[in-house]
């Protein structure tokens, strides 16, 4: 009964989860690309290229292996070369998700800590090149994922599903590509956003004590400051967004570091009884939904880009009831 409960549990979540997180990533693209939510060119560059690779992960992740392994198990997509494709596409548009997170949070530091850097690195030009640095980097990183799968059977010549090759876990070279892969992401991200975070937390405190006794003596009981509510809301998106995607990822490195340290390997099967597949869907689960929690952020932090959201609800309507006159 509970293996059921669990199987009907995966069944349910993700095709409900593919429909709010692609319209949401769609709608979110096509806000920020308009630029009227009141953000830099520089932020809304990350921001929109954010949210174009969690759009990729949710198809790939999501509907062509998720939802595609769950209703159609048995289809052109479970070939040998389409489901490795399909693996490696989800690798690659994960990684640069997670570390166009990484770009932002790392871009938001150095405009709030280092005003020397700003002019030069917290540019619309600079964000590009990162952008596809990380976007390039990330597909290069994840081809050798490509060769580690094997066909699990062969019928009429055709090479049907994935399975790792048995070399994978015996040869050297894999092994160092494996801990490679997984330092790469999301091990260094992990470290790298709570690093970035606390020294613009400490940053903008420091800032905001000096300017909060300074205004007090100049301007008496006024306590508006433009500047001080400008870092306020800088600071709210940049903690949101890495901030979600720390308490999304913990799950997903906990499995990882009990495969690590345990010599384990990774659970296979659908087992829904044991804890170990629990943990490990578990950690799947919160990882892909990290894939929409941003448009939320946005909607929540920022008033600009709710009005839009209303605007583009609103327009529909407006041409309907138009009509209708």
């Amino acid at each position: 009964m509970h293996a059921r409960v669990t199987g009907l549990v995966f069944a349910i979540y993700y095709p409900i989860f593919a429909a709010i997180a692609v319209p949401a990533n769609l709608v979110t693209i096509v806000i920020l690309s308009r630029g009227r939510c009141g953000l830099s060119r520089c932020i809304t560059r990350y921001l929109v290229s954010m949210a174009v690779s969690d759009l990729l992960v949710v198809i790939t992740g999501v509907i062509l292996n998720r939802i595609r392994g769950i209703y159609f198990p048995v289809s052109f997509l479970t070939t040998t070369p389409a489901c490795s494709t399909i693996a490696v596409l989800t690798y690659a548009a994960r990684n640069s998700s997670v570390w166009l997170t990484v770009a932002f949070t790392f871009d938001r530091c150095v405009a709030i800590c280092y005003q020397k850097m700003k002019t030069k690195y917290c540019t619309e030009k600079t964000a590009a090149n990162v952008i596809g640095t990380v976007c390039v980097l990330s597909c290069v990183k994840d081809i050798p994922s490509y060769f580690i799968y094997e066909p699990l059977y062969i019928m009429n010549n055709v090479p049907w599903f994935c399975s790792i090759k048995l070399i994978y876990y015996t040869s050297p070279g894999w092994a160092a590509y494996n801990w490679l892969d997984h330092i790469v992401t999301p091990c260094v991200p992990f470290v790298l956003i709570i690093l970035l975070n606390v020294l613009t937390i400490r940053r903008i405190l420091a800032v905001n004590r000096v300017r909060g006794r300074l205004r007090a003596h100049s301007n008496g009981d006024n306590p508006s400051d433009p500047e001080m509510e400008s870092r306020r809301k800088s600071i709210i998106l940049l903690l949101s967004i890495s901030g979600s995607f720390i308490l999304l990822w913990i799950l997903y490195v906990i499995n990882l570091l009990y495969v690590r340290f345990t010599n384990g390997k990774y659970f296979a099967g659908s087992n829904f009884t044991d804890p170990r597949f629990i943990l490990q869907e578990g950690g799947y689960m919160l990882q892909l939904l990290s894939c929409c929690t941003n448009t939320c952020i946005y909607a929540a932090t920022q008033s600009k880009f709710r009005e839009e959201i209303k605007n583009a609800v609103k327009y529909p309507l407006t041409l309907i009831w138009k009509f209708i006159k």
